[in-house]
């Protein structure tokens, strides 16, 4: 997968660690939530990611007026052939980009919570699977607020990673203005990888072991979330397997067979935060809570193979 990660980094630039988490993302099979403001990027990068494979790529702009029918699809009536013909929607496709996916009202962004989680939508009663490999890379502007509909909890949930981008490094945004002139370097991106080989590289990932002691260490960390004061609401088990998912992958990308401890950790602060609530309004900062929790749950020192 590197060669799928250098491809990226032609266009995102100085943002190595947050374009490695986006290829675990899409190794674990998980789906990935961009959040930060406008101008760093967000936008860009999910682009790259998909024209880096070559697969099927779908772009909506989510706003108030977008309905749910608009992301699944809908039957309609033929009248010439005197019968309903299924209208696929915007996740019929492999890799979804759904940009400013708060603007959208709650009702249209729960369309996407079955397809998601079960890689599968219903309309109207018959349920149609979805292509293979599936992505949704959303994005999001945390400033704004008039106009806006903040993600459930059950939404935030079904998102295996939440990145930040932050603003490039000095160095950085010279060379992107230096590489930004009557084209943009998008523009000359290629596929380096096909759906088929995505796939394999998946089932190899999947593969990459997990020992008992880094299990429980995963176990640790999700009770260490639900029994921290500073913490209403703690992690899941599904929070538990997006981390171990996440951890994996991470691993693979590093070229190991088996998963460590500091795998689970550098996971962990892109996986947790947003699944958790912080009990005050003011301790809104989770990534923090996270990196203290780490910093508290002992790390296990025997052989983790």
């Amino acid at each position: 997968m590197h060669k799928f990660t250098d491809n990226i980094k032609k266009v995102i630039i100085g943002k190595d660690s947050e374009v490695a988490v986006l290829t675990a993302a899409l190794l674990a099979k998980g789906h990935v939530l961009i959040e930060d403001v406008p101008g760093t990027g967000k936008t860009v990068l999910a682009k790259a990611a998909a024209k880096s494979i070559n697969a099927e790529f779908k772009r909506v702009q989510f706003t108030p007026d977008l309905l749910p029918s608009d992301i699944t699809g809908i039957n309609f009536f033929n009248m010439k052939s005197q019968e309903f013909i299924l209208k696929k929607g915007s996740v019929f496709t492999n890799i979804l980009l759904a940009d400013e996916i708060n603007r959208a009202t709650p009702r249209t962004q729960s369309a996407l919570l079955e397809c998601m989680e079960e890689r599968q939508v219903t309309i109207d009663g018959e349920t149609h699977a979805l292509a293979e490999p599936f992505m949704v890379i959303a994005t999001q502007n945390p400033v704004e607020i008039q106009g806006t509909y903040p993600l459930p909890e059950a939404q935030l949930d079904r998102f295996l990673i939440r990145l930040t981008l932050g603003y490039a490094d000095r160095k950085s945004e010279i060379s992107v203005l230096e590489s930004i002139g009557s084209t943009h370097p998008l523009d000359e991106l290629e596929a380096v990888i096909t759906a088929e080989e995505l796939k394999a590289e998946q089932e190899k990932c999947a593969n990459v072991l997990v020992g008992s002691a880094v299990r429980e260490y995963i176990a640790d960390i999700g009770e260490a979330t639900r029994t921290n004061e500073r913490i209403r609401l703690g992690l899941s088990t599904r929070g538990l397997l997006a981390l171990k998912k996440t951890a994996q992958a991470l691993a693979y990308l590093n070229g190991k067979t088996f998963t460590s401890p500091k795998d689970v950790k550098e996971a962990a602060i892109y996986v947790i935060p947003h699944r958790i609530l912080a009990r005050d309004y003011s301790d809104r900062n989770t990534v923090e809570i996270v990196k203290d929790i780490l910093n508290k749950v002992a790390v296990p020192t025997e052989k983790t193979q």
